[in-house]
């Protein structure tokens, strides 16, 4: 983000594009690390922290590399940057083992330094569920005792997965890639989930290690905390020469973060060649980012894409200039961006919400309007998506107001209708007629615009459409098995679904593994959601 009266576009004579290549022309174009600085909020609402954490990791990390001299300085900005973005991959699981708070258990995994049993003990063991009574918190602790290891794995092969994959998506080269891959593996070997060691991790993934270690201690006690920190944990989590570099420049590199606006910092700090994406590109990476965020819970898959192509549509039919069509779209895929702020475990309660559950969701949405008008080139979207559950009547929320822009008001009633067609945890999903007819009462009641609404319903068509072409070579058989996997099913649960014997489960779910090169269900489900397999 940059600060107020910044333009948009970058005038320069050498930059390089998404994906890696040098352009020597000077042209017009948006920079990436405006967008991934944006999305860093995301993530730090995702892994229980504040706002600002990752771009506070990034400005550590970049001016250590630039200190070292490492020439691998803008693999360190990004992967720096992105390193929590799969936080939502393992979210499902996470509520599953912790009594639904997913938040508090990434948030005390973050702080604990897992060689020492202490802080196993009373950073981590007692830092989940804080929020539930004595025996949910007792049921949680004993869960992450007895599947310790199985957790860790499936956290770090999921995070790590995901990350690659957005890092890819939104144009990123392989060496972002490769660091976020190894993003938790430890220096003495201990990590996952390959378990590499020493120099054989990428430098990119080490340096980020030691500055996220420096950056979070630095905000929980300043900085004796942070290198007391750093300094523990060198030659064990941490690179011992990349933390003594730390510890050389510690007094200047937090000195820093004192004085500086975090934000609008890291967005000037990408080293050069700085990375463009081009208007073209920029619905990828939207959506890229909508995908990842909608991992947060199995029935939010693909959910987003499905409201920015339904949106984009119903503006079209409308009439709708065309800049609010590209507005529409790009809403459609970032409008909720603020659910990582809210715990899984409310997001799939299967039985009625609390008020203080209520008050939770209410303000998702006002989550994804501060995020994206912090972000300058996507401060445009922010009122938009912002707005996408208000009503007509005022009965809508955040901020429950009547005056609702018409870009909103076919956002609005986009978002539910895709909604009432899916399934969610306290109900099955309406059939298409049920769903049009409930749109209409919505409209004749006052709270949806009665245009959108007919705009909506126009373009969706009740549903239908041809077969499309299987991706990776997958039958229609595995595209089920791969929708029920990505809905968080496990192999028992997939074979009694479609009675068949586990062995057969388990052979689908190897093999789609093996076709579409994914290791994790929460990669699966991004990699469903990239190709339109959960429509």
């Amino acid at each position: 983000m940059l600060p107020a009266g910044t333009p948009r576009g970058q005038h320069s004579s050498r930059r390089r594009v998404a994906g890696g290549q040098v352009d020597e022309a000077a042209t017009s174009t948006l920079r990436l690390a405006e967008f991934v600085v944006g999305y860093s909020l995301v993530s730090d609402l995702g892994m229980g922290q504040e706002l600002g954490d990752a771009a506070r990791a990034c400005l550590v990390a970049t001016r250590l590399a630039e200190h070292l001299g490492l020439p691998e300085a803008s693999e360190v900005y990004y992967t720096t940057l992105l390193q929590h973005c799969g936080c939502t991959a393992f979210s499902h699981e996470a509520a599953t083992f912790f009594g639904g708070d997913d938040l508090a258990a990434k948030s005390a995994a973050l702080r604990t330094d897992y060689g020492d049993p202490r802080e196993v003990l009373f950073t981590y063991l007692l830092g989940l569920a804080p929020q539930e009574g004595p025996l949910v918190r007792l049921r949680a602790m004993g869960t992450a005792v007895v599947r310790s290891g199985r957790i860790r794995a499936g956290y770090t092969a999921a995070n790590c997965e995901v990350a690659a994959v957005t890092a890819r998506r939104v144009g990123l080269g392989p060496g972002v890639e490769r660091g976020l891959g190894e993003i938790f593996e430890q220096w003495d070997g201990k990590g996952l989930p390959r378990g590499l060691t020493g120099d054989g991790i990428s430098v990119a993934a080490r340096c980020a290690q030691v500055a996220g270690t420096a950056a979070l201690f630095d905000r929980l006690g300043g900085t004796e905390a942070s290198v007391e920190a750093v300094r523990r944990r060198a030659g064990r989590t941490l690179d011992p020469d990349l933390a003594a570099g730390y510890l050389r420049h510690a007094e200047e590199l937090h000195a820093e973060l004192a004085a500086t606006d975090v934000l609008p910092a890291a967005v000037a700090a990408e080293p050069g060649p700085q990375v463009q994406v081009s208007e073209d590109q920029l619905d990828e990476v939207c959506r890229a980012f909508g995908d990842a965020v909608d991992l947060k819970a199995t029935w939010l898959h693909g959910h987003s894409s499905a409201v920015g192509t339904l949106a984009e549509a119903a503006g079209r039919r409308l009439g709708m200039p065309a800049g609010d069509v590209v507005a529409l779209r790009r809403a459609g895929h970032l409008q909720d961006l603020g659910r990582t702020a809210v715990s899984t475990g409310i997001w799939e309660r299967p039985g009625p919400l609390t008020s203080a559950d209520w008050e939770q969701v209410r303000l998702h949405a006002y989550h994804t309007e501060r995020i994206l008008a912090r972000c300058p080139p996507l401060a445009e979207l922010a009122p938009i998506a912002g707005m996408h559950h208000e009503r007509l009547d005022g009965s809508g929320y955040h901020r429950a107001v009547a005056a609702i822009p018409m870009t909103a008001r076919v956002l609005g009633a986009a978002d539910t209708f895709h909604a009432a067609i899916s399934a969610r945890p306290h109900r099955e999903p309406l059939a298409p007629d049920a769903a049009a007819e409930l749109l209409r009462g919505e409209a004749r009641a006052g709270r949806l615009d009665p245009d959108a609404v007919r705009a909506v319903l126009d373009v969706a068509g009740h549903g239908g459409g041809q077969r499309r072409a299987r991706p990776a070579g997958l039958t229609d058989r595995q595209v089920e098995v791969l929708r029920l996997l990505a809905a968080g099913l496990s192999n028992p649960e997939i074979a009694r679904r479609l009675v068949v014997s586990r062995r057969t489960a388990e052979h689908h779910v190897q093999d789609i593994y093996t076709r579409i090169g994914r290791s994790s269900r929460a990669a699966a489900a991004l990699y469903a959601m990239e190709h339109g397999l959960l429509d």
